[in-house]
């Protein structure tokens, strides 16, 4: 929309009233106050639904500077959304007029009275839960709102007891009725990039951790689900929990999920979904779950052998040997695979599985994104190939292209000492002459550092 019809709409709407407007508050896109002012890397603040339409369309640069974005998160400013809003409320010069509100009650309104249907024992609480869901995910729907709606008594206990109810209620084909639904809701409240305050975020997590092992087992009844989205938000969820449980102060948590082996067995399958390609078939799905192996994997609650039963090296394997490449989950992967092979189960699956499981871990040993990937990678290796010297490990390493280089291009790094001695001890391990040594490392790392 134009500068001019912008004005000719203001004058029309209010008949002549001059309202000034800071020119701060107005979307650059738009022209119209913000309802949800969110960020770019640029620095550039835009409303929330006119930055998304001009994504939505193909862009991939800042508007304002034309700048190509090497990434388009949006980064809620709330500092800024805060003045809005004061603004707004003090009525001044006609704000209150300007601030986007909508005929009727507000969005924070009609959400608290959809948890009151919610809450209700003698109605369906699908339809509301639904609407409720839907509000949650609109980008259109200001910051604020959804924090007052977390911030209202008892919302996120409402949500988390019908969870439980409606999971041990109905069949595993869906999860149970309107579960999924309750997740969603959850995992927005609970997610740190939807603009929703730490101590909303809090309020969840603390309605979760009241009855931990009945959330966990309410949460790994929807990753049976056969809805990729419920399974991800579930997973999303748990990794919250996990998030918050030490910043709080809530060692019940992480107990209560490590000690569910249907919790453990959920994630594990969701990690290893992959197609007939090799490929992930669901980028997000892996991450989640394998940010919730690696939290777990710390826990000495669950012991690292009964991991290796239920498939998390095979899991693991997958996805460092798909054609995904992403930094993120490549690195979880690796660390998920260090802890399981600090047991001798766990060192016997990748032995057996040699062929394909030692080229994975040395082919991404740079590619994981930090350092502390990288020495999971060497970990790994030095665990089957030096330390239990492994036949079929140590022939599979030899023989996986780049392997030496790789290896010396990490000492070269600024690895830990410890990781520095491992590459050594591994690096001795590769039957190669001075030249074929020193021809491999300068044609493949002179111009390539990965950190």
């Amino acid at each position: 929309m134009g500068r001019k019809e912008t004005s000719g709409r203001l004058s029309a709407e209010y008949h002549g009233l001059e309202v000034k407007v800071p020119s701060l508050f107005r979307c650059p896109i738009s022209l119209d106050v913000m309802r949800s002012p969110v960020s770019l890397c640029t620095g550039i603040t835009y409303d929330r639904a006119s930055i998304q339409r001009w994504f939505d369309s193909g862009n991939n640069t800042c508007p304002a500077t034309m700048q190509t974005l090497p990434s388009t998160d949006l980064v809620p400013n709330l500092t800024l959304g805060r003045l809005i809003a004061l603004w707004a409320s003090t009525g001044a010069s006609g704000a209150s007029s300007l601030a986007p509100s909508p005929v009727g009650p507000t969005p924070a309104a009609a959400a608290a009275d959809l948890l009151r249907r919610i809450a209700d024992p003698s109605k369906d609480p699908c339809p509301a839960l639904h609407k409720l869901a839907a509000f949650f995910s609109e980008d259109d729907v200001d910051e604020f709102d959804k924090n007052a709606v977390v911030k209202a008594s008892g919302a996120a206990e409402t949500l988390v007891a019908v969870l439980q109810r409606s999971s041990t209620s109905q069949s595993d084909d869906d999860a149970g009725r309107g579960a999924a639904a309750v997740v969603r809701i959850l995992a927005a409240m609970a997610a740190s990039d939807c603009g929703i305050e730490e101590e909303n975020r809090k309020r969840v997590a603390a309605a979760l951790a009241a009855d931990a092992a009945s959330s966990v087992a309410s949460l790994a009844r929807v990753l049976r689900s056969r809805a990729p989205e419920s399974r991800v938000d579930a997973a999303r969820l748990v990794e919250s929990m996990l998030r918050d449980a030490d910043a709080m102060a809530m060692p019940g948590v992480k107990a209560a999920v490590a000690e569910s082996e249907e919790m453990v067995s959920g994630l594990i399958r969701l990690v290893g979904l992959v197609d007939g390609k090799g490929r992930s078939l669901d980028s997000q799905a892996v991450e989640a779950g394998l940010s919730c192996l690696d939290a777990i994997a710390g826990s000495t609650r669950l012991p690292r052998s009964e991991m290796v039963r239920l498939g998390a090296v095979q899991a693991a394997v997958r996805v460092l040997s798909a054609a995904d490449d992403a930094a993120c989950t490549t690195g979880l992967a690796l660390r998920v695979l260090e802890a399981t092979v600090s047991c001798a189960e766990g060192r016997a699956v990748v032995c057996e599985k040699a062929e394909t499981a030692i080229p994975a871990v040395l082919s991404k040993m740079t590619r994981g994104g930090t350092m502390r990937s990288a020495e999971a990678a060497v970990a790994v290796l030095w665990a089957v190939c030096h330390k239990y010297r492994d036949r079929r490990a140590v022939e599979a390493a030899a023989a996986s292209k780049n392997g030496l280089t790789r290896l010396l291009l990490l000492m070269q790094s600024g690895c830990s000492p410890a990781a520095e001695q491992m590459a050594s001890d591994l690096v001795k391990m590769f039957k190669v002459n001075a030249k074929t040594c020193i021809a491999g490392f300068d044609s493949a790392s002179i111009h390539v550092m990965p950190y």
